[in-house]
């Protein structure tokens, strides 16, 4: 009985949060998940794996299940199949022997058809951490870099640095891989594959300058992340290809008293800089992405222009800089970090946003201490006196580290601007009469640093301190004041024995650093008042001899041999005047963040200020710009997947002039040489250009239709757009007869349904109903498919302005579909619609469609005030192609009806942020009200508002789906410029029409 008592005295009882509960349950609940998983029924099988990931997802440990998880590697089930390689690629390292009994398994999965399943056995193949697999993972690195889908393109480049990093022999080998991936044309694929040329060869910079441009053009549409990596990898390459932007500003501040063979040397070496294309491509491709939503983004594009632009250009960067200003905290200290580096060597950058770093509340302290920093880095004989305002409601702080760091401000700013050196100087002493303690020490330290400059005309500043020195009792405020009076005793020769005869005291109470500072007072007046003071001294150095601190001792020894003669000493005595009271060069107030741009911004180790591991130092600019022909691509291949709104390719024109410049023209404006698939079909002539710069450099043409161009349009092109569309894109070889001869065979043609009549010039204009101003809209035709890709079948497509007959939401799209095949082409409609919510007006299925002739349908699509593509199937009876519409933001709206009055009332209701406001540089040909009029309606459906001011502008229209208000105005000033403004609530909407109308006012 007494041992069953003892045995339950020493019993624990088992509480819900105890570990032994819980590893019970756990067991448990183990056991349920493998009877789950060995089940025959698909559906238990993904639950428990839906479960398992759940668990992983919380920090669970979900290895015991490896066996039971990769005998369902093999699943057909899809949506199994996928969650099991979410489990492999998690615990393939942990559980290498049992992973690499399923490695057939993944070979296997690598052909599957699912493109998402070879991506998955791709990344539990990279993830299996045995050299023994080094050869099997680099066949499948390399089958999967050809692979057609580009999330598998993907996948293979971050296997590249696992491969790497498991066996760094393979580099060679890598290296071929990552140069193929390097010309994937995919946005999917850029930012893995420059992620993998950094980690494996980030010095063969020769593998970039052919994709230099394409990664350029690429930037504004590849994924956050990889945005990142890509501007800080062209950062590095534009340090190592261009010359210094900075040239012109390095020679104007040249030393002015150079020699005149020098300077004339100078003058006849010098040559005026000119900014290499390619270098302005990146900044200009690199500027809109200042806009972007990810802080990261946005900084790396900050810290390229601060190492690549202009000194002049890199203000653009500060405004999106302070934006970030509003995120969390973390954000915050980095972009402060960023920003104090910055205005130490460009204070006028941040100057206009100086509010936006003045201190709040709720700011975390170390928030405080940087924000600090830079109003001390911005302030200047201007703004110090704001400065110094706010400084004095900082002192006054609960949080006495940031009150002691505004002191410290207070005196960097009394340094660096002499103007305010008295002021701060008072103010900083009637600190010394604070109450807390932190405060007057703070104080005393600066005041001393402060006094050093100009000693000779504050001597009542050091009696004032010599004063309070009995209720300072902060060590380092104490020794500060015994410094200042021994420094300056000869200015004060009543007062400093007095308080050398107080610390004699009070000397073996007093903190080390004050007795320290005690000594060398005692020594200093020794030297020059030794009447008054030598048995004090005397007093002082025999208590110092026997201190507790060796420090002490030793200054105590020294002193008394240096000031006191004797025969140990020999001639030193002689020299302890010049020794003891030297004068001493006045401290630097500098920042702490000075040296810091040593580092390249935006990086660990400028956080840091340490060097990290893996930082790769910017080089300097080279004094010779290498070679710019070596970025030149001979072929332009058609891009096989995408195509950037940043440009159209066109093909040169041929030399020999067989046809008329009427045909010409027409040929460019009806036709698209670019020979893109079905996925690139939607690029439309209307694109905005951003790479005009490089035309010297590229065998390209990139060029934007101007609306005047397209104006001056003859009927006759009206009349080849229902004649030629199913020719090839280039349109230049078909002749004047050929056309006659397909106008009588579409005449013969009895099967056809629908058939377009010859349109007149009046129909290639829009008439904008009930508007005070008639206005009328070029029409503007894009591909749709390409006769090639459609195997005969091609579509071009037009928005023709005029109200939907099907919904009133919806836009009104004209196709003018063609068949340019020797046979028929049978039950022509519209298939799946992606995304499948899509609100799309079909036309009536097409039954038959005979060799060269043409037919023009009507469509309505709802494109929800967005300009995303409309990506639907235009079906045959044996055919399906991907095709989509994409919109420009103008065709988006409907011209509106309104008065002068009613535009100023709704404007006036459209301010703050609804208004978006942009100086134009005008063209000269768009100095006339018909110019304007004409190039504002070839980018936007708008109607004209009268205005009583020749000098002002007034354009109304509702968006097509939300029918909201979208009002322009145009005010022209002086020197050809102009004020272009948009209020709607479309924000969106608002800066995409302002850049597009920008462009079309700017260009002749």
């Amino acid at each position: 009985m007494r041992t069953a008592l003892v045995s339950a005295e020493n019993l624990q009882p088992i509480t819900p949060g105890s570990s032994v509960l819980t590893r019970i349950f756990s067991f448990l609940r183990n056991d349920d998940l493998k009877e789950m998983l060995e089940s025959n029924k698909e559906s238990l099988k993904l639950e428990a794996m839906k479960r398992i990931v759940g668990l992983i997802a919380k920090g669970r440990n979900a290895s015991d299940l490896f066996p039971a998880v990769v005998k369902n590697v093999a699943s057909k089930n899809i949506e199994l199949k996928k969650l099991v390689y979410v489990y492999l690629v998690r615990y393939a390292e942990e559980q290498q022997d049992l992973a690499l009994l399923s490695i057939s398994t993944f070979q296997r999965a690598l052909k599957d058809p699912n493109q998402f399943i070879r991506a998955s056995a791709l990344r539990v193949l990279s993830s299996i951490r045995v050299p023994i697999i080094v050869p099997i993972m680099m066949l499948a690195i390399k089958e999967a870099a050809a692979d057609l889908s580009p999330y598998v393109r993907k996948t293979s480049a971050h296997a590249i640095q696992k491969l790497y990093s498991l066996d760094p022999d393979q580099k060679e080998q890598l290296i071929e891989v990552i140069e193929k991936l390097l010309k994937d044309k995919s946005t999917l694929v850029a930012g893995s594959v420059v992620m993998a040329f950094e980690e494996v060869c980030p010095d063969r910079i020769d593998l970039i300058h052919k994709n230099y441009r394409k990664l350029c053009n690429l930037l504004v549409d590849v994924e956050e992340w990889g945005q990142v990596v890509i501007i800080s990898m062209l950062t590095r390459y534009a340090r190592t290809q261009f010359t210094s932007p900075w040239k012109e500003e390095e020679t104007s501040t040249k030393a002015f008293y150079d020699s005149d063979s020098e300077e004339k040397k100078g003058q006849t070496d010098a040559k005026p800089y000119i900014m290499d294309p390619d270098h302005r491509l990146l900044l200009r491709n690199t500027k809109p992405l200042l806009q972007s939503r990810n802080t990261a983004v946005v900084m790396s594009v900050a810290q390229l222009y601060w190492h690549l632009a202009p000194k002049h250009e890199v203000n653009v960067v500060t405004k999106s800089l302070v934006r970030l200003l509003r995120s969390h905290r973390e954000v915050q200290y980095v972009v402060l970090q960023n920003i104090a580096t910055m205005s130490i060597q460009r204070k006028g950058l941040f100057e206009p946003f100086l509010k936006s770093f003045y201190v709040r509340s709720t700011d975390a302290s170390h928030i405080k201490t940087l924000k600090l920093e830079i109003l001390t880095n911005l302030a200047n004989e201007a703004n110090i006196s704001i400065i110094l305002r706010e400084f004095q409601t900082y002192v006054k702080s609960q949080d006495k580290a940031f009150a002691a760091a505004t002191i410290q401000a207070i005196g960097r700013c009394a340094t660096n601007i002499s103007e305010v050196t008295d002021t701060c100087l008072n103010g900083l002493v009637l600190l010394l009469s604070n109450r807390d303690e932190i405060v007057v020490a703070e104080s005393v330290v600066v005041i001393k640093k402060l006094l050093q400059t100009q000693p000779s005309q504050h001597s009542e500043i050091i009696k004032h301190m010599a004063k309070l020195f009995d209720n300072i009792t902060v060590p380092m405020a104490r020794a500060s004041i015994l410094w200042l009076i021994g420094e300056y005793c000869e200015r004060v020769p009543k007062i400093a024995p007095d308080v050398l005869r107080k610390m004699a005291k009070t000397f073996t109470t007093e903190e080390d650093i004050v007795k320290l500072q005690t000594v060398n007072l005692a020594a200093k007046l020794y030297l020059t008042n030794s009447k008054q003071t030598k048995l004090l001294t005397q007093y002082i150095l025999n208590l110092g001899k026997y201190d507790q601190n060796y420090d002490i001792r030793d200054r105590t020894r020294f002193i008394r041999q240096l000031i006191v003669p004797s025969e140990k000493s020999g001639s030193l005595n002689k020299y302890a005047r010049r020794i003891l009271l030297a004068p001493k060069p006045a401290p630097v107030l500098e920042s702490s963040f000075k040296d810091r741009d040593r580092y390249q911004l935006g990086t660990l180790s400028h956080s840091l200020n340490i060097k990290a591991t893996g930082y790769q130092e910017l080089v300097d600019w080279p004094a010779v710009a290498p070679d710019q022909s070596v970025r030149n691509v001979e072929v332009i291949e058609p891009v096989q997947e995408w195509v950037p709104l940043a440009g159209k390719v066109k093909q040169p024109k041929s030399d020999d002039k067989f046809y008329s410049d009427d045909e010409d023209e027409k040929d460019e404006e009806g036709s698209d040489s670019s020979g893109s698939d079905d996925d690139s079909s939607t690029s439309s002539s209307e694109d905005y250009n951003l790479n005009s710069t490089t035309v010297s450099n590229m065998n390209v043409n990139l060029c934007t239709e101007s609306g005047s161009e397209s104006e001056e349009e003859s009927s006759e092109e009206s009349e080849k757009t229902s004649s030629d569309s199913g020719k090839s894109s280039s349109g230049s070889e078909e002749s004047s007869s050929e056309s006659e001869s397909e106008q009588k065979k579409k005449k013969k043609t009895k099967k056809v349904l629908l058939k377009k009549s010859k349109p007149t010039a009046a129909d290639r204009y829009s008439k904008i109903p009930s508007v005070t101003t008639p206005a009328f809209g070029p029409v503007k035709t894009h591909e749709l498919l390409h006769h090639m890709t459609g195997k005969g079948l091609s579509a071009k497509y037009h928005f023709p302005r005029q109200p939907c007959l099907y919904q009133p939401s919806m836009v009104a799209v004209q196709v003018i579909l063609s068949n340019s095949s020797d046979h028929s082409l049978e039950e022509i409609h519209i298939g799946d619609r992606n995304p499948a919510s899509l609100n799309i007006h079909c036309f009536n299925t097409i039954e038959r469609l005979e060799p060269e002739a043409s037919v023009t349908v009507s469509m309505g699509i709802d494109f929800s005030d967005s300009t995303q593509a409309a990506n639907f199937q235009l079906c045959t009876k044996d055919d399906q192609f991907n095709v989509s519409i994409q919109p420009a933001v103008g065709e988006l709206l409907m011209p509106s009806t309104m008065t002068e009055q009613d535009f100023c009332k709704e404007q006036g209701k459209l301010l703050g942020m609804n208004e978006t406001l942009a100086t134009v540089t005008m063209a000269t040909a768009n100095a006339s009200s018909q110019a304007i009029n004409t190039q504002v309606l070839s980018v936007a459906n708008v109607g004209v508002v009268s205005s009583s001011h020749n000098s002002l502008h007034r354009f109304a229209g509702r968006t097509v789906s939300s029918g909201a208000l979208v009002l322009v105005s145009l005010e022209l000033k002086e020197s050809s410029t102009a004020l272009l403004t948009i209020n709607t609530e479309k924000s969106v909407m608002a800066s995409m029409l302002l850049r597009d109308l920008k462009q079309a006012l700017s260009q002749a």
